[in-house]
């Protein structure tokens, strides 16, 4: 059996082509996909042919955000039943290697994600018509979200587990900078734990504007002087208790660490090289720098405050695009100044 699948062959070489569907065995179960969100990773992939030293080297199915309907079930799976529509977690552990041992399941050894070129061979990817899944990958969400709503798990999860790095958010003071896809969400998840304010950055007010949407109570647009180095944020050492720091460009830690009070703490989400930090201000302050990688058992919170419509993830979807234009919808994901998250559906 074969199905339609996305597949990228080389920077901007991408192909709409039929690959194999595995065969199902007693613990699996085969998913109809009915949705996808287009990643930063996935971009990457497209329009540069990867990101730093991780190359597309052979031909590899894009897409980890997704969500579909199960279509059969092997015989020895009890979570999930035929027609149950379900979020699908992309991530595939091993469960043996000591961080799987230490229920540190995103920083296993031997992991396979879905549409990564991180190894080779390519982990292959899910933005294809059947996909056959292990059975802990699929969470359960109901038949009052739509799949497009059910494919925003993913980088909901990311959010939830930046906001756990955090710590207690309980009436305080959080910066996001950074309100692309990633940003909002995390805005979305701090607003769920409890944070007094939440102040977005960005350069486009049209991503401010979905900020906003998502529970921001403020906004700053950094293009536009002096942002965050107004006064408000850097008197008597300092604004915010936490920042949580969605962009991954190295300047925006200079201003940053003046607007956040001593002992706050800074989540890094996006991922950058060598950037220069002052030391001294760190240690002056007693900030906390802690880094935020993919998710872990944030995944089926995700899938439940989403089912339960807790948090509402409608608001970043912008476009949706069947899989036959894919093309399309990669570039159209690539304006940053108009889209926030593009979608894929699948017939």
């Amino acid at each position: 059996m074969e199905a339609k699948a996305c597949v990228l062959h080389a920077e901007k070489d991408l192909h709409i082509e039929n690959v194999p569907v595995a065969e199902m065995a007693d613990d699996q179960v085969l998913v109809r996909i009915g949705a996808g969100g287009i990643c930063g990773s996935d971009l990457h992939y497209y329009l540069h042919g990867g990101f730093g030293v991780v190359r597309v080297k052979q031909p590899i199915v894009l897409g980890h955000e997704v969500a579909g309907t199960v279509e059969a079930v092997g015989s020895k799976v009890t979570r999930v039943k035929a027609g149950d529509r379900i979020a699908l977690n992309p991530s595939r552990p091993c469960g043996k290697c000591k961080f799987c041992q230490e229920g540190q399941h995103h920083h296993c050894l031997d992991m396979w994600f879905y549409g990564s070129a991180m190894r080779t061979p390519h982990s292959q990817g899910a933005f294809r018509e059947l996909i056959v899944a292990e059975e802990y990958q699929c969470e359960p969400v109901g038949d009052k979200v739509s799949l497009g709503e059910a494919a925003c798990c993913e980088p909901l999860s990311v959010a939830l587990h930046a906001v756990k790095q955090a710590g207690n958010l309980a009436g305080k003071k959080v910066l996001v900078t950074g309100s692309g896809p990633i940003g909002a969400l995390v805005v979305a998840a701090a607003r769920y734990a409890g944070a007094l304010e939440i102040v977005a950055t960005d350069l486009h007010d049209a991503a401010l504007a979905k900020a906003v949407e998502m529970g921001a109570t403020r906004t700053v647009n950094v293009s536009i002087e002096p942002g965050l180095k107004a006064d408000e944020f850097t008197a008597d050492k300092g604004y915010f208790d936490v920042a949580i720091e969605c962009t991954g460009a190295g300047p925006v830690l200079k201003d940053v660490i003046p607007a956040l009070r001593p002992r706050g703490t800074i989540v890094q989400v996006g991922v950058t090289g060598e950037v220069p930090i002052p030391i001294g201000v760190i240690v002056g302050k007693e900030i906390s720098l802690v880094g935020a990688f993919r998710f872990n058992t944030e995944y089926a919170l995700a899938a439940r405050l989403i089912k339960e419509g807790r948090i509402n993830v409608k608001p970043i979807i912008t476009a949706t695009l069947p899989v036959e234009r894919a093309v399309e919808a990669f570039e159209l994901a690539s304006d940053r100044r108009s889209q926030m998250k593009v979608q894929l559906t699948f017939s």
